[in-house]
C-alpha cells in the first residue's frame, strides 16, 4: 500500500510539473532572470501549491497516522545550521545553472531523458557523497 501511495503521489506531482511547464529548464531559468526576460509563471505555480499544502498540514495534525498506516515522520528540529545552509546554497546554484531540481529532473526522464542524464548523474553523486560523509561522522 505504501509503495502504491508513493507511486500515485509521484505520478500526480510529475504530471503537474509537465502540465505547468515547470519541467522545462528554460522556463525555470527565465524565472530566475530578474533583469532580463523574466517569466513569473513559476511564482504562480509555487503560490498555487501553498493552499493545498496548508490544507494538508491541517489534515495531518488531526490524523493519528499516515494513509499508509505508518506513523508520520516529521523533522525534529528547526535549527538553521551549516549543513542546511550549504545544502540550500548548493541546491540554489544547481537550480540556477541547470534550471532543474530533483522533481523536474525525474519528471524529465519521461520528456527528455538524454538531456537530463548529466544532471541526474550529478544529483546521485551528490547524494552518495552526502551519505559517505554522514557515515564517516
Amino acid at each position: 500500500m505504501r509503495a502504491l501511495i508513493a507511486l500515485l503521489a509521484g505520478a500526480i506531482f510529475g504530471a503537474g510539473l509537465a502540465l505547468s511547464g515547470m519541467a522545462d529548464p528554460a522556463r525555470v531559468r527565465a524565472f530566475l532572470d530578474l533583469f532580463g526576460t523574466w517569466d513569473p509563471t513559476l511564482a504562480f505555480v509555487m503560490a498555487g501549491a501553498v493552499l493545498p499544502m496548508a490544507v494538508a498540514w491541517l489534515i495531518q495534525r488531526r490524523l493519528p497516522r499516515a494513509l499508509s498506516g505508518d506513523a508520520f515522520t516529521l523533522p525534529g528540529t528547526r535549527r538553521i545550521d551549516t549543513p542546511l545552509a550549504m545544502g540550500a546554497l548548493l541546491f540554489g546554484i544547481g537550480w540556477g545553472i541547470a534550471g532543474l531540481c530533483p522533481g523536474p529532473a525525474i519528471a524529465n526522464l519521461a520528456l527528455a531523458p538524454f538531456a537530463v542524464l548529466p544532471f541526474l548523474a550529478a544529483m546521485i553523486a551528490g547524494m552518495l557523497l552526502h551519505r559517505l560523509r554522514a557515515a564517516g561522522r
